[in-house]
Formats: structure tokens, C-alpha cells, sequence
């Protein structure tokens, strides 16, 4: 496996009793580079989240986040990424700063509320949440510090699972300005999701997995989102 991919996945395969989860997966990510995964529910893309982070084991295959083997050196291979859950759990009575300067802590890395300010700030946070408690947070603000933890933490890889569910347009919008800022630092991203126009608007590439198989890989400069449903559908039918 190449040390210069953010993401590696060699002929992955998990198979859960008679269900095979995920078959024979391939997959690179360049550093910088986004990459939207989709399917319908029960297609395997959540394993797949849970084989990267190491939370399962595959059955077969190979895995490596910055070059590091996920099942050689699974909290070595964490180290190099950041996962950004549906919702994301921050201390309800920490502000966004202490909450950042709390999980960079985590993380091994110790940085001042000046840092903390800029990286909430380069995250797309507006200034006034700041201070503020995240237990009255929206989902949006919450991705948003999740999104600065990850930059804080100097992470390779961002995993998202249904990053927009549940956001309306603006929070969507700014969600996808988030990733782009992410993208630029060179850290590649790899989302989980059924919005296909999100996908046309921040992703590099698509994958679509259909019983656990990558059946379609695209890049997304040339489709719209029609385009994108109708390759969805036709694959989903085939």
C-alpha cells in the first residue's frame, strides 16, 4: 500500500453470519481529495465507516490510513483520522473553545483559545458561538466543531455518515464549505450519503455500493444530480 494515500482498501470483505457485508471493496483517497460514498440502506456503507475506524475486524483484505495497517495498529491508524458521527457529542457545559481545546487535549495536542478561535473560525463557526454552551448547539454548529477538532488534530482522513440528515439548506451549504476548507489543507474526506446533490457540489468522486460491492465508481465534474439518480436507479435495478 502507498504511504501517499489518505485511504486504502485492498479487497475488503465482513461478513455477518449469512449477510455479506461488504465484498471484495477497493477504494484510494488522495490527500485532499473528497469522496462521497452512496447506497441504499443496508448496502454495507457503515461497515465499511466501522472497518476504517477499526471497530470491526474484516474477514479479509487490507486497510491503511496514512500508510498505517487499520489491523496492525488500529489506534495508530485513529490517530491519522477524525469521525464525524449523524450527531456529534460535545461537553453540553463546555463552550466551543473549551470543547476544541478539550478534544485537541485528547487527541495529544495542546492549543490556546487564540488557535482554538481560528481553527472554529476557519470551520465555518461564527464568531458569537464561540463562547457559547454546546448543549444548545444545532447540528450544524456541532459538525462545524467536529469539523475544527479535525483540523486541530491534524487528521489525514474525515469520515462523515449522513453528514446532511437533518440540516436544512443554509446549514447544508455550509456544511459543504466546511469539507472544501477541510479538502484544502489536504485532508481527504470520505461521506457516507444519500444527498445527491451535495454530492455534485462538494465531492470529487462517487462510489455507489450495492450489496456490499462497489459497483460504480465516478468522477462528479461532468453529472448533475439528475444524472447522478439516474446511475443510481439504473444500478440499483440491474
Amino acid at each position: 500500500m502507498s504511504a501517499a494515500s489518505a485511504l486504502e482498501l485492498h479487497e475488503v470483505s465482513k461478513r455477518y453470519g449469512e449477510q455479506q457485508a461488504v465484498q471484495s471493496l477497493s477504494l484510494c483517497l488522495a490527500p485532499g481529495e473528497i469522496y462521497a460514498l452512496l447506497g441504499p440502506n443496508g448496502a454495507g456503507k457503515s461497515t465499511t465507516i466501522n472497518l476504517i475506524l477499526g471497530f470491526v475486524a474484516a474477514d479479509s483484505g487490507r486497510i491503511a490510513v496514512g500508510g498505517i495497517d487499520v489491523t496492525r495498529d488500529a489506534l495508530g491508524a485513529r490517530a491519522r483520522l477524525a469521525y464525524l458521527p449523524e450527531t456529534v457529542m460535545l461537553h453540553p457545559s463546555f463552550d466551543a473553545i473549551e470543547n476544541l481545546r478539550y478534544f485537541a487535549l485528547l487527541g495529544g495536542r495542546r492549543i490556546d483559545a487564540a488557535q482554538a478561535r481560528q481553527l472554529l473560525a476557519e470551520a465555518g463557526l461564527q464568531a458569537d458561538a464561540h463562547t457559547r454552551r454546546a448543549e444548545g448547539f444545532s447540528k450544524g454548529m456541532r459538525q462545524k466543531v467536529g469539523v475544527a477538532i479535525a483540523l486541530a488534530k491534524r487528521a489525514e482522513l474525515l469520515l462523515l455518515d449522513e453528514p446532511t440528515s437533518g440540516l436544512d439548506a443554509a446549514a447544508a451549504n455550509d456544511l459543504s464549505r466546511c469539507l472544501r476548507a477541510a479538502a484544502a489543507r489536504g485532508i481527504a474526506v470520505l461521506m457516507a450519503t444519500h444527498d445527491l446533490f451535495r454530492v455534485t457540489e462538494v465531492a470529487d468522486r462517487l462510489g455507489l455500493l450495492r450489496g456490499g460491492r462497489l459497483v460504480l465508481q465516478r468522477d462528479t465534474a461532468a453529472l448533475n444530480p439528475a444524472q447522478i439518480e439516474t446511475l443510481y436507479l439504473q444500478q440499483l435495478a440491474a
